[in-house]
């Protein structure tokens, strides 16, 4: 089979040896697969697989089962989506079952494949960790991403008012669109959050940068949860104010979760969350697919921090 390889900074299409189906497992024909930070991370040589996971890059995928291991529930010619340790930017994938979703109704594969990441990295860190309830303020930086775009719909869809961080006035009027309340331009002025504050749960993927005003502008008790180093690993804090506040500083991965962890949040999203697609009250944000071909641009478009919402990479065009 076809994988696609991260060397040196650049991508390649590379002959693989197609992996084994074992007990609790199933194969999917992969007909698209979601493009994340983590692929281009991991193309740079920043970010490796977990032990014992597939170097191909892709998180996500869907596609069409073509085999299935004992004891797994599903069958040959379900159409599904996937979340994945790696692996999802070839021509098939093995995954436990556990980990697998139904492509939502009327929704297409190629916008499918951009699902399974984003949602379950918005409800582990919002509704998990972040343990929101409901009427709780919540701020997302980088609103306009795909985990951003994620976490808004949810916000909007369980009662929990949002605000964001965005990077150009354009993309603060697509987060409005999607159910946020309102924010701010990070290159105009980011103190303007303090207007807004406190926030219950604060979801930032940017890290050292906004750390000290995040401690300034979250709640009494409130979740600040770091997702992402996109703005710096090291920053200074006052301490004292993390404890007068009673925050909770959360630190948290998603791709190094174990199979049962994975599986378990891959079933709450399945009752909590996908019945919302079929509802018309969540909508994938695919901006953009691209074919296989075309593999370098599209991993230079996400590059570009221009994406709004997320980016798929069509490998099997035949299934779609």
């Amino acid at each position: 089979m076809k994988a696609l390889q991260g060397v040196e900074g650049n991508v390649e299409w590379r002959e693989r040896p197609a992996p084994t189906c074992d007990v609790g497992q199933v194969r999917i024909r992969v007909a698209a697969a979601g493009l994340n930070r983590a692929d281009l991370l991991q193309r740079a040589g920043l970010y490796p697989p977990p032990p014992g996971v597939s170097d191909a890059l892709g998180l996500e995928c869907a596609g069409v089962i073509s085999e299935v291991g004992a004891g797994a529930s599903w069958k040959v010619g379900d159409r599904v989506c996937a979340l994945l340790a790696g692996g999802g930017m070839a021509d098939e994938v093995v995954v436990d079952a556990r980990h697998v979703l139904p492509v939502p109704e009327g929704l297409s594969l190629a916008e499918a494949a951009v699902l399974p990441e984003v949602y379950a990295t918005a409800w582990l860190n919002l509704f998990k960790l972040g343990a929101l309830k409901p009427g709780e303020k919540v701020l997302i930086h980088a609103g306009a991403s795909g985990v951003g775009s994620a976490g808004i719909q949810l916000c909007k869809a369980f009662g929990n008012p949002c605000w964001v961080s965005v990077g150009s006035t354009e993309r603060l009027a697509y987060c409005e669109s999607l159910g946020a309340q309102g924010g701010v331009v990070r290159t105009q002025d980011m103190e303007s959050l303090r207007d807004f504050a406190p926030f219950d749960v604060i979801l930032d993927p940017v890290g050292a940068r906004y750390a000290a005003l995040d401690l300034d502008i979250v709640a009494r008790d409130g979740r600040w949860v770091v997702i992402g180093l996109m703005g710096g690993r090291e920053a200074t804090l006052d301490l004292a104010k993390l404890l007068g506040k009673r925050v909770q500083l959360i630190g948290s991965t998603l791709r190094n979760r174990d199979d049962l962890f994975k599986g378990e949040l891959i079933g709450e999203l399945c009752q909590n969350v996908w019945p919302l697609f079929a509802e018309g009250r969540l909508q994938p944000r695919l901006e953009r697919s691209f074919a296989a071909k075309d593999v370098e641009e599209a991993f230079e478009s996400l590059a570009s921090n221009q994406v709004a919402g997320k980016l798929a990479l069509l490998i099997d065009e035949s299934l779609h």
